[in-house]
């Protein structure tokens, strides 16, 4: 049963579309760039995801917060989506290992949400339009005013977002006694990245976004690892070099949504904003090297330019995207460097890729 407050709510997109709704979470206003996300489930991933730190998630899924809300389950230490749009917003939930609602977990957070939504009607009009930013309110329900607030808030094109939602001092993850020793750049790395490494006989050493190639070296690792995060990859021209300088060691690299596009700009590959970006549990992928495909979970809303890597001599495309023929992975020729668009660690989603860590443990041996 949909059990939330009666509080009138509004979303409003930068087109000037309106839905109207019931507010969820906190009382208030957020804004951000609206998107969807297609899975069936892993909403609590989802939401603590650093990748869609300063976005508005609608979940195609008809009914949120059924099955509660798990504090072990989470990919960060927080909330990162900045408000949420749903139809069925259920307060009640069955699982026994929860130990709190959707509701209760939002308010604890201060998120602003809005369900009630025909989010069917919603999804489509966002698939026509692109992506755009939008504005949820349940404290205002005056367009006028809404708008003009709507109207302040930048573009994701060129927002450099990852500083953000990065560690602001490096920790550690594994067995310190483990046989490999991996850098992480924190672009907003997800903790089941680090589980799967760590699972793998790795032990990780977490680095703050900005961190020079000299610091992260000094520690002496065998491989690098740059990870997914939120915003404009072409806006962090401090990954960008840092990249650049690793690819120089010669060492195994591995990058893996954000930390993708970062490889392929220190390459000289560009990235562009897609129309509406792969953010999903289902998403088909063929790896082109072994001929077979496989079923990925994404989020991204860039994309590293196709045309650009065709005329290079120095990347070799691994992956495509079989619904769009997007450019889902890549490796760099004559180095031990490789990344991937869409999230092996599958934290929501299936297990198909997981052998990418595998992959890159070789390369460590």
């Amino acid at each position: 049963m949909t059990t939330h407050t009666k509080h009138a709510a509004v979303l409003l997109l930068a087109d000037g579309t309106i839905f109207h709704g019931k507010a969820v979470g906190k009382i208030g206003i957020t804004t951000g760039e609206i998107c969807f996300n297609t899975g069936m489930t892993g909403y609590q991933e989802v939401f603590t995801d650093p990748s869609y730190f300063g976005q508005i998630m609608v979940t195609t899924n008809a009914h949120i917060g059924n099955y509660g809300i798990q504090r072990q389950e989470v990919e960060s230490e927080s909330i990162k989506i900045s408000g949420l749009v749903c139809k069925n917003f259920n307060n009640g939930y069955s699982r026994k290992q929860a130990s709190l609602s959707v509701g209760d977990y939002f308010k604890e957070e201060n998120i602003v949400g809005i369900a009630d939504v025909d989010t069917r009607s919603l999804v489509r009009h966002i698939r026509n339009k692109g992506a755009m930013n939008a504005i949820i309110s349940s404290e205002t329900l005056d367009i006028p005013t809404l708008m003009e607030q709507l109207k302040q808030v930048p573009s994701m094109e060129g927002l450099e977002l990852s500083s953000k939602v990065s560690t602001n001092k490096a920790y550690f993850v594994g067995n310190e006694n483990a046989q490999y020793k991996v850098a992480v750049l924190d672009l907003g790395v997800k903790k089941n990245i680090l589980r799967c490494l760590a699972d793998r006989e790795v032990y990780c050493k977490v680095f703050p976004a900005k961190t020079s190639f000299s610091e992260m070296q000094s520690w002496n690792p065998d491989g690098f690892f740059i990870s997914n995060g939120p915003g404009d990859p072409s806006a962090m021209p401090y990954a960008i070099d840092t990249v650049k300088e690793i690819l120089k060691t010669n060492k195994p690299l591995f990058g893996i949504c954000l930390g993708h596009q970062i490889l392929a700009l220190a390459n000289g590959i560009g990235t562009q904003k897609m129309f509406n970006g792969h953010r999903g549990l289902n998403h088909p992928v063929k790896n082109i090297i072994k001929n077979r495909c496989e079923v990925t979970s994404q989020n991204h809303g860039f994309g590293v330019i196709a045309s650009d890597i065709k005329n290079s001599d120095r990347i070799e495309i691994t992956h495509i995207n079989l619904n769009d023929q997007s450019i889902e992975g890549i490796r760099v020729k004559g180095k031990k460097a490789f990344s991937v668009q869409y999230h092996p660690e599958s934290s929501p989603g299936p297990h198909d890729s997981r052998y990418l860590f595998d992959e890159f443990i070789d390369l460590l041996k």
